[in-house]
């Protein structure tokens, strides 16, 4: 699912006229890890439960309508998709920190890479 395909998921909710913002990350695969080493691909699994949980529990959030994730797994090369997620909210206060809590959970608790 494209960063384009949730916008237009959350823009064809019933509640849409709730909606506020549309925030969006787009995590990619980079040519350096961290440490400055050079990756040429990554091997990323998930754990799928534990997205549903974070997905859910960020939904519950004040003033937050909808929240949508696709974490990409297997190999994958530089310059590809690892993650997108979209937050659908009211308002900047609320909706800029679950975007935030959510993919620093994701990365956290959900993904696991190995840089090849």
């Amino acid at each position: 699912m494209s960063l384009t395909v949730m916008i237009d998921s959350i823009k064809g909710r019933p509640d849409y006229k709730r909606v506020g913002m549309i925030l969006c990350h787009n995590g990619i695969v980079r040519g350096t890890a961290r440490d400055g080493r050079v990756v040429s691909e990554i091997e990323v699994t998930a754990d799928r439960r534990r997205l549903g949980d974070i997905v859910a529990e960020m939904k519950n959030r004040p003033g937050i309508i909808d929240v949508l994730v696709e974490v990409y797994e297997g190999r994958l090369k530089v310059g590809d998709d690892i993650m997108c997620v979209a937050v659908a909210g009211d308002i900047r206060e609320n909706t800029f920190p679950v975007l935030e809590d959510a993919v620093n959970a994701i990365k956290r608790d959900v993904v696991t890479k190995v840089e090849i």
